[in-house]
């Protein structure tokens, strides 16, 4: 992670990184969108990520991978190919309740 960090000059948000899978399901169940995520669908793991992935790589390895990609290209060609979709939603009756973390499970020194 901190090799993309490093590559990205964008900031990469990871709402999901201190959380165990039972925590991710409850979340999900109190916004609503557990049910949409167990349905059976291609997703970005079946369809873009590799059989052996590299879990070590060096700034410099992904910096290299990086400038291989024709960024332009690929940009282009998905805007070219996006739809605008509209979505709505039903009012909540209730609000959406998510439990606050005052402690950590884990002694980060």
């Amino acid at each position: 992670m901190t090799v993309i960090e490093n590559a990205s000059s964008l900031p990469l948000l990871r709402p999901l990184v201190g959380m165990d899978k039972q925590e991710i399901i409850t979340h999900a169940r109190q916004l609503g969108t557990f049910e949409t995520s167990i349905l059976p669908d291609q997703d970005c793991c079946t369809l873009f990520v590799p059989a052996h992935p590299e879990t070590h790589s060096t700034v410099e390895q992904v910096e290299a991978a990086e400038a291989a990609l024709d960024v332009k290209r690929m940009v282009d060609e998905g805007l070219e190919r996006s739809e605008r979709v509209e979505f709505s939603f039903p009012k909540r009756t209730e609000p959406i309740t998510v439990p606050v973390v005052t402690e950590s499970r884990w002694n980060v020194r």
